[in-house]
């Protein structure tokens, strides 16, 4: 039997996810119409002989009871929600559970980052796994030089075993990178009670917790894949499939677009039809069964419009993500640009933004995630996002800018936050 474990985080992290976070756990934000991790999910069921997905992380259970609830019935897999009171870390946490783990000895389990986007090559990492006797097998990719200090870089020896592995390095060390989806064996607790034990030991004699994390506080990549490095029971499986963190809001609108295309792929059936659609549609484009648009209005490519929308005549929608219950008044347009749950965008009016895609004429060049201002202060130009319940009147630009929920706009902006 084999398990899963997808790492949520908290609500203290994805600060740069704001003002989207606000009022939904970044997790369950919905990217390509389906809430973030539900595609860790589902990459999951395709694994044969996987029996029960943990979800662990810090929000509060009542954040997240409802969404297992239906990702149980939905895949008849047992599905559930293990809550840390305190945040222990991407090991800390796992270390924590172990024993919910460990539960029914599975052979190993995946482990994977809830805030990575990706087409889960999870059976291939299984076989490469086993086949290797391995403890632990990370999926890596490649990345440029430069972007490669940002991730954890290995080395490998030509079996795929990790000779070297430093976390966001100071100086160039590989351009092969960790991606943050793993895939270990049960004995790795073992590893993990080893570092605990040693740093309980440290605190000891420190008397104090000079960072103030929980002295539980675990790091997997550093205090677990930086000590297995060179042991030969650590190993890498370099793919060439599509991977992408989610770190910033602009960062959603690449992962919509990836998502979208796997649909064409696996499921074109969530894809809304080309021909006799429910208007004229560009490209790949997700339309919730319960959402309103207009014949006349043209939409894509890649673009999701969320549960209750409403899309009016001669609406043109790009590269963007409509959320549920969200209003797009007649003829204005939207280009990359996330519109929130319940905001309203009046008639003639324009809501744009700037992709922050990967540069294309660098190979394995990854997304960049820049601060929201630049070295002089001023705001570094991104997707335009609308938070919750937002109001623009009719005939008016917002270019951009970032708007915080349940604001009433009357005039234009441009490279703006509105608080």
């Amino acid at each position: 039997m084999l398990k899963a474990v997808i790492l949520i985080g908290g609500p203290l992290k994805g600060t740069r996810f704001r003002p989207l976070s606000l009022d939904i756990p970044k997790p369950l934000f919905p990217v390509a119409g389906l809430p973030m991790i539900q595609h860790h999910i589902e990459a999951c069921t395709r694994v044969p002989n996987l029996g029960e997905i943990l979800i662990i992380g810090s929000y509060p259970t009542s954040d997240l009871h409802q969404f297992v609830q239906d990702m149980t019935q939905m895949y008849g897999l047992s599905i559930r929600y293990l809550q840390e009171f305190t945040a222990l870390g991407t090991a800390g946490g796992m270390y924590h559970f172990r024993d919910q783990i460990r539960s029914g000895s599975p052979e190993c389990f995946f482990i994977m980052n809830g805030d990575v986007c990706a087409d889960f090559p999870l059976q291939d990492m299984a076989k490469f796994h086993i086949s290797k006797h391995s403890l632990v097998t990370v999926m890596a990719t490649e990345a440029t030089r430069q972007q490669s200090l940002n991730y954890g870089c290995m080395v490998l020896k030509k079996g795929g075993e990790v000779d070297h592995y430093v976390e966001k390095p100071s100086t160039f060390v590989s351009t092969l990178i960790n991606c943050g989806v793993y895939i270990a064996s049960a004995d790795i607790f073992q590893t993990m009670a080893d570092t605990f034990y040693a740093n309980q030991q440290q605190e000891k004699l420190l008397q104090l917790n000079g960072n103030g994390k929980d002295p539980a506080y675990m790091s997997f990549e550093q205090d677990v894949l930086m000590r297995l490095a060179g042991s030969d029971r650590l190993f890498a499986l370099p793919v060439t499939t599509w991977w992408s963190q989610l770190k910033s809001a602009g960062s959603a609108i690449y992962a919509n677009r990836h998502y979208l295309a796997l649909y064409r792929q696996s499921q074109p059936a969530r894809l809304c039809a080309a021909v006799h659609g429910k208007c004229h549609i560009i490209g790949d484009v997700y339309i919730h069964p319960t959402a309103t648009v207009h014949p006349t209005a043209v939409l894509g490519p890649n673009v999701s419009v969320g549960a209750n929308a409403m899309v009016g005549p001669g609406v043109r929608i790009r590269e963007s993500i409509v959320l549920a219950e969200a209003q797009i008044q007649a003829h204005s347009i939207i280009l990359h640009s996330i519109v929130g749950r319940g905001s309203r965008v009046g008639e003639w009016a324009r809501v744009e933004g700037t992709p922050c895609d990967p540069n294309p004429d660098k190979p394995f060049a990854k997304m960049e995630n820049p601060p929201l201002f630049n070295t002089n202060g001023k705001l570094n130009p991104s997707i335009t996002i609308l938070g919750t319940c937002v109001s623009l009147t009719a005939e008016k630009i917002l270019l951009n800018s970032v708007v915080l929920p349940h604001k009433n706009l009357t005039r234009s902006f441009k490279n703006e936050i509105i608080l």
